[in-house]
């Protein structure tokens, strides 16, 4: 597991209890509620209303010689990644694979998504490579290759869940997830799946499905009032990119292992997993596993039941709301609501690693001047170190009280918006929010209750 500190610096003598950080954050959503059911009686949502930005700006960000750069600079990187990871020093916080990888890569790029939309696509260097060689190969047979297969929809986002399990289980489970090293070689084996499943499906076609990193970060691209359609930048409602989201086989899963797994590490940090977390541990070496083994699998044993745990808190809202009537199954629901979810992984997001970014992510700065460490000083800033000055310990627990209410009162305002749209009867789509509503407090709650434990 990765020795960088998680994000959550202690404070010191908050003005206002923490107690009633709970208790306001809860009201917050009730009002937010009340106030959604009575002035907002229509849907407004559902159409994204998108447009190209102004002045032929838009054909140009997305023109292919930028394109070109992008996608050339997402390779480099890649190839930089695994290399460093290879050939420099095993100390993760001296190499600059781990650094990137779980700080840059993993956290930087979600606020990159939410403010200029799916950047990751522009930079993907799989998509990349898999483009240029399937280039090369029609150039090389001089005509169209083989059409792919047709992707299965039963498949939907299910390597997409995988592949995020995958990379959690790596980040908070395996002992030498850190391990430079052993990220490099992880790195190679994710892009080998990745290159097989755009042999199989097409590039595109597993890049939008199957592809988990791309996945992830569209979703919360979503967010964005940005979106690239066509070959041109435009501009859409705000919001409105979360409903246009075709939910399938898999996505709820995947909505449940992105809240989970931080939920998971929060909760890893606080005194109610550390204090159960050795007997369990020793329940494991009493059936002849090692120590470390033990410990991997007391932690992967913790991950899957923040996942499960999450997973059924949201099938529970899904069961009320279907209680109440309108004649939807509960698949159908799920399916429906899943989009209100999207807010709510980013408000864990932020909330849980914003001193990580801020702090480690610094640490760029010197890591690109010594990337292998071993003494390199190839920008001159090798020498430079972390400012722990840029946030005070009571602001940054004003910002994640921030980040988590207001994303679970967008995840409200997406699942009225949605009930609103699909009930005929104005006061049925009311009546199912109520479950909703409990789902958001419970989400509130609990984010509020792991940063209160791990920042005692």
């Amino acid at each position: 597991m990765i020795p960088f500190a998680h994000g959550l610096v202690g404070r010191a003598d908050l003005p206002i209890p923490e107690w009633l950080f709970g208790w306001g954050a809860a009201m917050v959503l009730v009002v937010s509620f009340v106030a959604l059911a009575v002035l907002w009686p229509e849907p407004r949502l559902q159409q994204e209303g998108w447009r190209p930005l102004p002045g032929g700006v838009g054909r140009v960000l997305a023109s292919r010689p930028v394109e070109i750069v992008c996608a050339a600079l997402g390779v480099f990187v890649l190839g930089l990644v695994v290399y460093t990871g290879l050939r420099g020093t095993q100390t993760p916080t001296a190499n600059f694979a781990p650094t990137f990888i779980y700080v840059i890569f993993w956290l930087a790029l979600v606020p990159a998504s939410v403010l200029f939309g799916d950047v990751f696509r522009a930079f993907n260097p799989w998509r990349a490579i898999g483009r240029a060689i399937a280039w090369l190969a029609r150039v090389a047979v001089r005509g169209e290759l083989p059409a792919a297969l047709a992707y299965p929809e039963r498949l939907g986002h299910w390597p997409a869940v995988a592949g995020i399990f995958a990379f959690a289980v790596m980040e908070l489970v395996a002992s030498s997830g850190d391990r430079p090293e052993n990220l490099a070689i992880a790195t190679l084996v994710y892009s080998v799946a990745t290159f097989i499943g755009m042999a199989l499906y097409g590039v595109e076609g597993w890049i939008e499905r199957g592809e988990a990193f791309s996945v992830y970060f569209n979703l919360f691209s979503r967010l964005s009032p940005i979106e690239t359609r066509g070959g041109v930048v435009g501009l859409r409602r705000p919001l409105s990119g979360l409903p246009a989201l075709r939910p399938l086989p898999g996505t709820v899963p995947l909505l449940a292992v992105m809240i989970g797994s931080v939920t998971f590490d929060g909760a890893a940090e606080a005194p109610f997993w550390t204090n159960i977390a050795p007997d369990i541990a020793q329940f494991f070496q009493n059936l002849g596993l090692s120590p470390q083994s033990a410990l991997e699998l007391t932690f992967l044993v913790g991950l899957i039941g923040a996942i499960l745990l999450v997973y059924g808190f949201y099938r529970l809202g899904v069961l009320g709301a279907k209680s109440v009537g309108g004649g939807f199954t509960a698949a159908r629901l799920a399916r429906a609501f899943v989009h209100s979810l999207v807010p709510i992984a980013l408000a864990y997001v932020a909330a849980h690693y914003l001193t990580l970014l801020l702090f480690q992510g610094q640490a760029v700065g010197f890591l690109a001047s010594d990337p292998l460490g071993d003494g390199a000083d190839l920008f001159g800033t090798a020498d430079s170190q972390i400012d722990y000055g840029v946030i005070g310990a009571s602001a940054t627990w004003y910002w994640q009280v921030g980040f988590v209410v207001a994303g679970h009162v967008i995840a409200l305002t997406l699942a009225h918006d949605r009930a609103i749209a699909i009930y005929d009867n104005a006061k049925l789509a009311v009546r199912s929010q109520y479950w909703m509503l409990a789902v958001m407090v419970g989400f509130t709650s609990l984010a509020l209750w792991l940063l209160s434990l791990a920042n005692a």
